[in-house]
């Protein structure tokens, strides 16, 4: 656990990308394969479940503290870090338990079944045998919030560099539902054949926010221009007669779509298709609200078959007859997608249409449909482009259309965490009804550290009432808020919710009077509802 303590502050204390990959290669070939494993697991967010309830945390960290509950729960406020919170106030460690990463993520997992007074024990014990640093990340481990600033495209980086194995083929095996309670370093990192496990997909190529003028995107014959839907990106994976369904967060979510079973017969073994797991009905998209009543749930009802169906909205090929076509170029890929889907001629199963366009102030204006077309905007994809890992700039653009915005009033402020506790960065928002103002959504980026800290100042000042860690403040600050879509919400008093909710701009020149009220609302989810 030292040694990771220590790889954490140092990597905290670091910007420079070379610094951390050389920090993360040097603990790689310090340490044994188990807890190379966990470094690996804990890097690409994989954490062990929460055994403990976190009131238990703070009920156990104040009473070794001596401190009374309200204080502990004060100063919880104050730093903002449940896990830092109580690294601070212990007092110091009574004896010194030098264990390796795993011991103490073994520690945490086998709590789940014991009783109330055994957690306590063991608990106490650990905080008494690790030092600040130490408990910090215990304590992370235990709440289930370890983060760290590294990507797992640098700690690829690092193993790549410990391992001397290519990174695109290290990307490929980290990727899939991995732990470190089911498989080695061996099985994973060392094995020459990354496909033994049949379920794994290919790391997702990722587009970049358009940012060019036309004249550096070139001759417009060079491009191929798809709408940008509003579902899930997935990869839908046929082999050995099974099917597997991913999505871009690499979760496994083959059970969430049974719709897709039936393709297991019809597509060719070894086949993936990179596509949009979409909320379809009637030959047109729904709300991606819709698809979110799926997510969650455990069973899939016939109810909820029929109430938010699916398609895929596919528009790549990254695997055909078993053969790995990422390196083809895409309009290669594209006639062999066109080709499968039209012999495989299922309604669950569709090819996202490519739009037409002679010049690129046509395709401007096809842009400017995509909100009456249920979509976000159009996707730019050069058309000799192989299919890459990760986000990579130059030959994938996604061109989205502007954000809806409405002027709201702060009405409630939160503080942050990590290096913005010290702050208050997490606002409620309302707008007016009648002489009334309603809260209609939060929002907690889009602001410079110097605003955010010229925010604290109003908040410290002009606090109304105080609820644990939110303060409500005087109406007095006018914020523009962008966002991508508008619909119709039971759970909240204005009825309506936002989707990717954003500040823009703070309005230091707009009087609290001017902002928007809540008929403005519902006459954009008239006009923009997805």
């Amino acid at each position: 656990m030292k040694r990771f303590a220590e790889l954490f502050n140092l990597l905290d204390q670091t910007t420079s990308t070379k610094s951390k990959v050389t920090l993360l290669k040097d603990y790689f070939a310090l340490v044994d394969d188990k807890d190379r494993m966990w470094a690996m697991a804990l890097l690409s967010h994989r954490r062990p479940k929460r055994t403990i309830k976190t009131a238990l945390l703070r009920e156990w960290a104040a009473e070794l503290s001596n401190l009374p509950l309200w204080l502990f729960e004060e100063s919880y406020h104050i730093v903002g870090d449940l896990a830092e919170t109580i690294a601070l106030v212990l007092p110091a460690a009574t004896h010194k338990k030098e264990e390796p990463l795993t011991y103490w993520i073994d520690l945490i997992k086998n709590l789940k079944d014991k009783e109330e007074v055994e957690k306590k024990e063991a608990i106490l014990n650990a905080w008494s045998g690790l030092d600040a640093k130490e408990r910090f990340i215990f304590n992370k481990l235990i709440t289930g919030g370890f983060r760290v600033g590294v990507s797992q495209k640098l700690m690829t980086k690092a193993l790549s560099q410990y391992t001397e194995i290519e990174e695109k083929s290290l990307t490929h095996r980290l990727m899939g539902n991995w732990s470190p309670d089911d498989t080695t370093f061996e099985e994973l990192i060392l094995n020459e054949n990354p496909l033994d496990d049949i379920s794994k997909p290919y790391p997702f190529y990722l587009a970049y926010a358009f940012d060019l003028t036309f004249e550096e995107l070139g001759n417009v014959s060079e491009w191929q221009v798809e709408r940008k839907w509003d579902g899930i990106r997935g990869q839908l994976i046929v082999r050995k007669e099974n099917i597997f369904i991913w999505s871009r967060g690499e979760e496994l979510v083959t059970d969430k779509f049974p719709e897709y079973k039936i393709l297991t017969e019809l597509l060719p073994d070894g086949t993936v298709i990179d596509g949009e797991i979409l909320p379809f009905k009637d030959d047109k998209p729904l709300s991606f609200n819709i698809l979110q009543t799926r997510i969650g749930r455990k069973n899939i009802t016939k109810k909820i078959l029929e109430t938010a169906p699916v398609i895929l909205m596919a528009y790549d090929l990254l695997e055909l007859d078993g053969k790995d076509l990422r390196e083809t170029p895409l309009y290669e890929r594209r006639k062999l997608l066109e080709k499968l889907i039209a012999k495989v001629d299922h309604p669950v199963l569709k090819i996202s249409p490519i739009v037409s366009g002679d010049s690129w102030s046509a395709f401007e204006k096809e842009r400017e449909k995509s909100r009456s077309l249920d979509t976000e905007g159009l996707m730019l994809k050069r058309k000799e482009s192989s299919y890459q890992s990760g986000r990579k700039k130059g030959d994938w653009w996604k061109w989205k259309v502007d954000p809806l915005t409405i002027d709201a009033v702060m009405l409630y402020a939160q503080r942050g965490h990590g290096r913005r506790s010290n702050l208050y960065t997490d606002y409620t928002f309302a707008v007016w009804d009648g002489d009334n103002l309603v809260p209609f959504t939060k929002a907690y980026s889009g602001l410079t550290d110097k605003e955010f800290a010229e925010v604290t100042k109003f908040v410290n000042k002009n606090t109304k009432e105080k609820f644990g860690p939110v303060r409500s403040v005087k109406a007095e600050l006018v914020f523009e808020i962008a966002f991508e879509g508008i619909s119709k919400s039971s759970r909240h008093k204005s009825g309506v919710a936002l989707r990717f909710p954003r500040i823009k701009r703070w309005r230091k020149d707009k009087p609290v009077e001017e902002a928007n009220t809540l008929k403005d609302l519902t006459d954009l989810l008239q006009n923009y509802q997805l």
